[in-house]
């Protein structure tokens, strides 16, 4: 099982979206299976084998998530976050505004899962290898 301290220890690393595959990496070694990060305040649910789940706090203030949900702005962001021209808290803004509720991110599958309020996929992504 891992701990909410080596998810920390992992996190402080990435300064952009350049640094996400490395992060996933980090985040697998410790056996995180997969997890959901939920936009409107950055809560994160960690999951591991076993069902073991760990429930993270809310990383910044709460934003408005859009209710009308655009792939192609969700697209443009994950561009420019990919090529660390955006930080983090940039990047979850920019997603909210794209209409995204929440993405799952899965170590197994190597993807980012990217959903609307309404539970819909608004785009699958791969993570890119390191």
């Amino acid at each position: 099982m891992f701990t909410r301290e080596q998810i920390h220890h992992a996190f402080k690393k990435v300064k952009s979206g350049s640094d996400f595959p490395q992060f996933v990496q980090d985040l697998k070694k410790i056996g995180v299976t997969h997890y959901d990060n939920f936009v409107s305040d950055g809560r994160t649910k960690y999951y591991g084998k076993t069902n073991f789940t760990l429930d993270g706090e809310a990383k910044y203030s709460k934003i408005k998530v859009n209710n009308l949900s655009t792939s192609k702005d969700l697209k443009d962001a994950i561009s420019i976050h990919q090529n660390g021209q955006t930080d983090y808290p940039t990047f979850c803004k920019q997603a909210a505004d794209a209409g995204v509720e929440k993405w799952t991110t899965h170590m197994i599958e190597m993807t980012v899962t990217y959903f609307d309020k309404k539970g819909r996929k608004l785009l699958v992504e791969p993570i890119p290898e390191i």
